[in-house]
């Protein structure tokens, strides 16, 4: 089943362009910056959730700030392809692993993960993710720096 590309206009794009930068925008502070009313703001975020386009809306949080000073990147190997979604469910389970990703090329996947310190790193790498059934190897890439971060733009 191939997956419909959906067409946006500018009044969209200025929309999530806005959204992109500050979330909790009012639908009456959108409409003025881009000259439209309330209702068709409402309306055309409507219909992007309906679309998928819009999943919901987040907070950024820096992880720093809350104790945590390590991110890692965890390239994992898998014993074969078909156990991904196995092991997807068992890494759900840790709120450390904040990302992961099927992926090409040297490992099956990517999961990213967030540690107070190198102790916790340590014991969930040990006694949570390399012990999962399907995974024949980790290694483990730590973020020095986040140079980059952003939202994608439309």
């Amino acid at each position: 089943m191939s997956k419909k590309n959906i067409e946006i206009d500018s009044v969209d794009r200025e929309i999530l362009s806005l959204l992109f930068k500050d979330a909790s925008m009012t639908y009456a502070d959108i409409a003025k910056k881009i000259l439209v009313s309330a209702g068709t703001v409402h309306g055309r975020i409507k219909k992007m959730k309906e679309d998928g386009i819009i999943s919901g809306t987040t907070i950024i949080v820096d992880p720093k700030k809350l104790g945590y000073d390590i991110t890692a990147f965890i390239g994992i190997i898998l014993e074969k392809s078909s156990s991904y979604n196995d092991v997807i469910k068992v890494l759900k389970r840790f709120p450390e692993v904040i990302e992961a990703h099927f992926v090409t090329g040297l490992y099956s996947m990517l999961a990213k993960i967030v540690c107070k310190n190198t102790d916790q790193l340590r014991e969930i790498l040990n006694e949570h993710i390399r012990p999962i059934e399907g995974i024949q190897r980790t290694e483990t890439l730590l973020v020095l720096e986040e140079s980059i971060k952003r939202p994608l733009t439309v």
